[in-house]
């Protein structure tokens, strides 16, 4: 739709965004950030937001046919930080096992690469946006 008509209809949109906050739910749950049980339609302890795209301004037209390419070094990255949030979450379920507590530091970590990996997908996926996203940990 995009590519042809210029347009993103709003209910492709909506269930692209009610998908993607269902997985950050059930990713959150799994890497134990939130001890609820993930819904199926309450926002519960994970807030996300994606506005919706101004195709006309906003989208380039052609891009949607090589966002998945462009992310490729994006992917690369991925590897070893998925790798590394598997062992933080293992570690941080002893701590949390032993002392009560996700410790600080692994806990933004692990939070910093779901949220690169909202942006990524966003981009290469959701095409929401032409903006390429940055390889940072940060918002």
């Amino acid at each position: 739709m995009i590519l042809f008509r210029q347009k993103y209809p709003r209910w492709w949109f909506d269930w692209n965004l009610a998908l993607v906050r269902f997985f950050a739910r059930v990713i959150g749950y799994l890497a134990l950030l939130t001890d609820i049980y993930p819904s199926t339609d309450e926002e519960q302890s994970v807030h996300l937001d994606i506005p919706y795209p101004n195709v006309k301004e906003e989208l380039s037209r052609g891009l949607p046919l090589v966002k998945w390419f462009l992310a490729i070094p994006q992917y690369i990255v991925f590897c070893f930080l998925f790798v590394a949030v598997i062992v933080s979450v293992i570690i941080a379920w002893f701590a949390i096992l032993f002392t009560g507590r996700y410790p600080n530091g692994l806990f933004n970590f692990v939070v910093g690469v779901f949220r690169w990996w909202l942006r990524v997908s966003a981009y290469a996926f959701l095409l929401t946006t032409d903006r390429y996203p940055p390889f940072s940990l940060g918002e």
